[in-house]
């Protein structure tokens, strides 16, 4: 397995852990099994002096490589402007081949927003303009609109988003390269829309701290160079392309609808029973994904088309022993448990994913293996997430079982 963790931030984007630092990630990505690493903020100058002092150039086109670990460059920007008497705010995830075409792609951008103010940058362009103007300095650059789903920031956005692709992007749909799911939306949830069928779906961590790094991720046949990373993203080519890693999408902080202060949560169903306005106070609810899905959807739940890239649903390997242990996940106790796993056994994906139980049993307490078995079997309690509270996962409640695929 080659797992590729695409889209991160760095210390230099707001509400991030001063952490990010190359140093530090590339010794989670050894502790996670991540092997392609994004760099994140790629854009910010600071940073991008900083990679370009750090990383190494590999034998791989456009693959980069510090203490080990591959990463390829990349960084998120935020395009707020206004479309159809509506403001719009998008997030989207630009991937370059080299430096050269960052500092490109800086200068032309630069007269739209700030890029020093964070490493996420802010434009004031549409997100059509955004890809004219990148497909203007490379083809090759790899454009992926990030976490599609969430209410506030991204293409399908309940609060500022669009009803398709093409009412966001015009004529340059086209340019597009794959789709996010975000934390909390999953494969399955995008297939009910047969607009999406001709884009693969990724997934990554969109990480704002290293212990966050892998928790979504991609999981590919073999080591790829930036070309071949484009082409079978492009193609969605399923013999290199193995499958997704993801969340229990219920898990993600904006499933359901509801409102936080209010502690008030429910299924798009029960929204549009009350007409989606909160009981509590009176306001219009925060409408989430699985609403905004049904509400474009125009398949069934369960459709399945052919030729998608696979995926797996897992819970992080911190909360597994958290909870078998009864402890807070920044435990002390958790933190040791999970580094003798990781020395012992192998890196965290590995242990969640692919080594044999009888490699493991009886080697570790056997509550944490018994809650490895239960979540690789999908048989968990989920309560969803609303309105920014991440949802909660169960393992050793009573079971309920939450089906997971890989093909």
């Amino acid at each position: 397995m080659y797992i590729a963790d695409l889209h991160i931030h760095s210390k230099f984007s707001r509400a991030t852990s001063r952490e990010m630092t190359p140093e530090i990630l590339a010794k989670y990505a050894k502790d996670k099994g991540v092997h392609l690493l994004a760099t994140g903020d790629v854009l910010h100058p600071v940073y991008l002096k900083e990679l370009q002092e750090k990383l190494k150039p590999t034998d791989r086109y456009g693959i980069f490589s510090y203490d080990g670990v591959d990463f390829i460059l990349s960084g998120e920007i935020s395009s707020i402007y206004s479309q159809d008497g509506k403001v719009r705010k998008i997030h989207t995830v630009l991937i370059y081949p080299d430096f050269d075409t960052v500092r490109k792609v800086q200068k032309r951008l630069a007269p739209y927003g700030s890029i020093f103010a964070d490493g996420r940058p802010v434009f004031g362009l549409s997100v059509k303009n955004t890809i004219e103007i990148v497909r203007e300095v490379s083809e090759e650059i790899i454009i992926i609109p990030a976490h599609i789903w969430t209410p506030w920031f991204s293409l399908f956005g309940s609060n500022s988003g669009f009803d398709s692709i093409e009412e966001c992007c015009g004529d340059l749909a086209s340019e597009i390269d794959a789709l996010e799911t975000g934390l909390s939306s999953d494969p399955p949830m995008n297939w009910r829309l047969s607009s999406l069928d001709r884009y693969t779906l990724v997934s990554n961590s969109d990480a704002h701290s290293p212990t966050r790094i892998g928790r979504e991720a991609n999981v590919f046949s073999k080591p790829l160079d930036f070309s071949e990373l484009k082409r079978v993203l492009r193609e969605e080519d399923t013999s290199v392309f193995l499958f997704t890693i993801e969340f229990f999408p219920e898990e993600g902080k904006y499933h359901y609808d509801g409102h936080r202060n209010c502690k008030v949560s429910y299924h798009p169903r029960q929204s549009k029973s009350i007409n989606n306005i909160c009981p509590v106070c009176g306001r219009p609810l925060t409408i989430g994904v699985l609403h905004r899905v049904e509400d474009l959807a125009d398949r069934p739940e369960g459709f399945v088309p052919e030729g998608k890239v696979g995926y797996r649903n897992l819970v992080p390997l911190d909360e597994i022993i958290a909870e078998a242990l009864n402890v807070g996940k920044e435990s002390r106790k958790v933190r040791g448990e999970y580094e003798s796993m990781i020395k012992n056994l192998g890196p965290e994906l590995e242990v969640l994913l692919e080594i044999p139980y009888d490699d493991m049993k009886g080697k570790i307490n056997e509550r944490i293996f018994e809650g490895i078995k239960l979540v690789r079997e999908g048989k968990v309690r989920v309560t969803p997430g609303y309105d920014g509270v991440y949802g909660k996962i169960e393992i050793f409640g009573k079971p309920e079982s939450k089906q997971m695929t890989l093909f």
